[in-house]
């Protein structure tokens, strides 16, 4: 796996990438304290809104960035995103009122939904050789599971020692790190691309702004490989959203725990993501594409429809139970997330990967625009609940990603081999 950092270009886009996780692990710890600070036991009612806002950025934002900044320089592009996020996150600690904390939120969610698309697309051209590609796959994966390990731990470190909005200064940091590492990387034009939108050769340039923007979506309603990963999205979109939601209720309000536990039980979804991270890329060998991520998806919905059990048993075993069930969700997401790039790059031609990870982007936050204030407004009632309607939406879209995953003998080509 760690072949693909002898690549100079890579290393330093892959540090960036970490930089930047590293201050959004951060500020996802402090929205989340924020939350609680403000609403005590319905933070995950305001939790789940401001997550909300953040898909609504997502979603809206995504395709129309990759159509906007078509012809841009991707290392322009990367870079101004970083800057509009730093300006945005050093707002938040001077907020009076909760709309602004809304406003905000979309603003700097807006620069990340420009800034993530734009540096998946850059990776397939700087890592050419397939298994290099699948092993940066994999440690992109492993940077978001660092990330979602290590981030609260940083962050209860931090809390020790100075007041929740320090860890607004120190994302502010991490995202100025990425925006340095990227302006010392020499980013690759995309093949077929002269540059300038409207030039002769670059089919992409010479659509017109609408055919652009659909142009991703179109890709993953016409390539048999990439419809089951629509429904996919859902099942990480249920179990994730009643993790990230609800564990400052859990622990702070149901299990009566300091915010180091938060950061703790945090820590344990990732600890599970990154175990997974780093075996994919020995069982990615041995497994299809189509076993290992149904098998996550299976164990996502089992893992979420255990919740409210573990949330109903008293005393040791509701605190270990969680814990289990956390660690089995971060497994799962992880088998269900990595190789969707790898399957991109297989089916789609290369002019055509922004729009398809802009899509793919675009696509999977809306299944968490649905899920995040479902898991917000259902668990300031109930949160048992709340738990087992997402595990019932989490089987139903595995179900349905079973029956569109091409099997083999009804597809040719590359298909064949993702779909044995």
């Amino acid at each position: 796996m760690l072949r693909a950092l002898s690549h100079p270009a890579y290393l330093r886009l892959y540090l960036a990438q970490v930089a930047s996780l590293a201050g959004t692990g951060l500020l996802t710890v402090a929205l989340g304290l924020l939350a609680y600070d403000l609403a005590g036991g319905s933070a995950g009612r305001l939790l789940g809104t401001i997550f909300a806002v953040k898909m609504v950025a997502y979603v809206l934002v995504a395709p129309f960035a990759s159509a906007l900044t078509q012809g841009l320089p991707r290392k322009v592009v990367m870079v101004t995103a970083d800057v509009v996020r730093i300006a945005a996150v050093m707002a938040l600690p001077l907020i009076t009122e909760v709309w602004q904390i809304y406003v905000l939120v979309f603003v700097l969610q807006s620069a990340s939904a420009t800034f993530t698309p734009t540096f998946q697309s850059v990776i397939p051209q700087v890592l050419t050789d397939r298994d290099d590609y699948t092993a940066g796959l994999s440690l992109s994966r492993l940077a978001y599971d660092l990330e979602a390990v290590l981030s609260p731990v940083l962050a209860g470190v931090l809390l020790l020692v100075m007041p929740n909005d320090a860890l607004f200064l120190w994302t502010a940091v991490g995202f100025a790190g990425s925006a340095l590492l990227v302006l010392s990387v020499a980013v690759p034009k995309l093949p077929g691309s002269t540059g300038s939108t409207g030039s002769a050769g670059s089919g992409e340039g010479e659509a017109p702004f609408l055919v652009r923007v659909r142009r991703g979506a179109t890709l993953f309603v016409r390539i048999p490989a990439l419809r089951p990963v629509l429904a996919l999205n859902l099942v990480v979109a249920s179990a994730g959203a009643f993790v990230l939601v609800q564990t400052v209720v859990i622990v702070k309000a149901n299990f009566g725990l300091g915010d180091d536990m938060v950061a703790l039980y945090l820590a344990f979804n990732g600890a599970g993501s990154m175990a997974a991270a780093f075996l994919l890329p020995w069982i990615l060998r041995r497994a299809s594409h189509r076993r290992v991520m149904l098998a996550g998806a299976v164990l996502l919905t089992v893992a979420t429809a255990f919740i409210p059990l573990a949330l109903t048993s008293p005393g040791l075993g509701g605190l270990v139970g969680v814990a289990a069930l956390w660690v089995l969700i971060g497994w799962g997401w992880a088998s269900v997330e990595t190789p969707v790039g790898g399957i991109i790059r297989d089916q789609v031609a290369a002019p055509d990967h922004p729009a398809a990870f802009a899509a793919q982007f675009s696509l999977s936050h809306a299944c968490w625009l649905i899920t995040y204030p479902l898991a917000g407004w259902l668990g300031a009632s109930a949160l048992p609940a709340a738990a087992a309607v997402l595990a019932g939406i989490a089987a139903a879209a595995t179900i349905g990603a079973f029956l569109l995953w091409p099997r083999i003998g009804s597809v040719a080509g590359p298909d064949a081999q993702l779909a044995r």
